[in-house]
């Protein structure tokens, strides 16, 4: 795993089109360069996993795109994952992480050290 890594747009779509049906091409690069952090892990030089740390200036952060290749599943990856973006964040002065998910998740975000909280969700467009 490795914490900010130079990533360029082809190896992350390739990622997001593997695990997440109908994706669409995306420029990740003016995603990271407004991130906090992204911790990346690899086989070879396939990228196989990723999860994107945003940050609101000061004690906040949110996990965002969690993603892991379906060939590289229930393994525990995602969580290792999730686990040293946290570390990374609290390290970068985070005091709260925050993250939103579908309830059938609720499970793989309790292993990786969240609790569940009430929260409000607008969708804009």
């Amino acid at each position: 795993m490795e914490v900010c890594p130079p990533l360029g747009d082809a190896a992350l779509n390739a990622l997001f089109a593997a695990a997440w049906p109908g994706h669409e091409l995306t420029d990740f690069g003016a995603r990271l360069r407004r991130s906090l952090l992204w911790v990346a892990a690899f086989r070879g030089e396939e990228l196989t996993g990723f999860v994107n740390v945003v940050g609101d200036g000061g004690v906040h952060a949110f996990v965002l795109d969690t993603t892991v290749h379906p060939s590289a599943r229930r393994r525990g990856l995602g969580v290792r994952l999730v686990r040293r973006a946290a570390d990374e964040a609290r390290r970068a002065g985070a005091r709260w992480l925050h993250v939103d998910y579908e309830p059938h998740l609720t499970g793989f975000y309790e292993r990786c050290g969240f609790a569940p909280t009430a929260a409000g969700l607008r969708r804009l467009g």
